[in-house]
């Protein structure tokens, strides 16, 4: 699985972060761990979670571990949020 995300260049001393989410216990996310591995994570966040829960506990737990210039990678934006309001909810809080 390829990240359909632009390339980010970190700053040095900077942390990239990753996020997988899939929406029910019977599916896997092995496949978004691998490819945020391979895209340089450090630590990954992951939940088997509907995308339309507002309370995503690893979530908040990975915006909560993000300083300024650390990076959180996504395979895809679908993953983050499931509409433009969401994402922007998610960024702005």
């Amino acid at each position: 699985m390829a990240l359909t995300v632009a390339k980010v260049c970190c700053k040095i001393g900077s942390l990239k972060y990753g996020y997988a989410r899939v929406s029910t216990s019977e599916q896997d996310h092995a496949g978004q761990v691998d490819a945020l591995v391979a895209a340089g994570a450090v630590k990954i966040f992951s939940e088997k979670m509907s995308g339309v829960r507002a309370d995503r506990p690893q979530l908040v737990r990975a915006i909560a571990a993000l300083d300024q210039g650390d990076v959180l990678a996504v395979v895809r934006i679908d993953r983050l949020a499931r509409s433009s309001r969401d994402l922007l909810n998610t960024v702005h809080d």
